[in-house]
């Protein structure tokens, strides 16, 4: 079965009802230059800590260099971290050494077929690819998206990256319960990551993600 990430946590309720329909995984956004969901880094590790195994918890940070990430990890207390922004190998090699056990997950923006090159040259230094909408390259910092946009991308492209690639990828950006099926036929990822589709007022919406993780199943 396809696993679901359930992105933009935002309480241990929250987490709780993602977890009992079916939730593989938790994202829990840091600071972001754009996006939605983000809360306090004290509140993450509060839902971190109150998530069983073996359910994963995602911290989201758009940190690029390794000290700030470990030092991240260490105050959030999650098991995977979610690499939003491009870091260089050397940050990569270095988050392995000083945070030994967690997973790491880099997220590449598809943008177009240079993404299938830079998802693949990335993939043996990480544990996943996450793909997602962005406009990482934005000439004004101000517009740049790391994600949360609510948009889907051309999934011809993500296909051939989940095709080609040696671990695990997440697919992101604009699924809903009316589309996933698609995408999951057309992309054939190991996992979907979604958010602002299944929420309500600000707050994660029960009968949305039960619709949702009703179509992963039919698909």
């Amino acid at each position: 079965m396809t696993r679901v990430k359930v992105c933009c946590i935002g309480s241990r309720d929250e987490a709780r009802l993602a977890v009992r329909l079916g939730a593989s995984a938790l994202g829990l956004v840091s600071e972001m230059p754009t996006g939605t969901g983000v809360i306090p880094e004290t509140r993450i590790a509060e839902i971190a800590a109150a998530v069983p195994p073996p359910i994963a918890t995602f911290l989201l940070t758009s940190r690029t260099d390794a000290a700030g990430i470990v030092d991240q990890q260490q105050r959030c207390g999650v098991n995977t971290l979610q690499l939003c922004d491009r870091v260089t190998p050397a940050v990569r090699a270095e988050l392995r050494r000083s945070l030994p056990g967690i997973s790491l997950v880099q997220v590449v923006h598809v943008t177009g077929e240079r993404a299938v090159a830079e998802a693949l040259e990335v993939a043996p230094e990480v544990d996943a690819l996450l793909l997602d909408t962005g406009n990482p390259d934005a000439a004004d910092p101000a517009e740049r998206e790391l994600g949360g946009t609510g948009r889907t991308h051309e999934w011809s492209y993500s296909a051939r990256i989940a095709k080609a690639s040696p671990v695990p990828v997440f697919l992101a950006g604009g699924l809903s319960a009316q589309n996933v099926g698609e995408a999951i036929r057309t992309v054939r990822p190991f996992g979907v990551d979604l958010c602002s589709r299944i929420r309500h007022e600000g707050a994660l919406d029960e009968r949305k993600l039960s619709a949702f993780m009703a179509a992963v199943a039919a698909a």
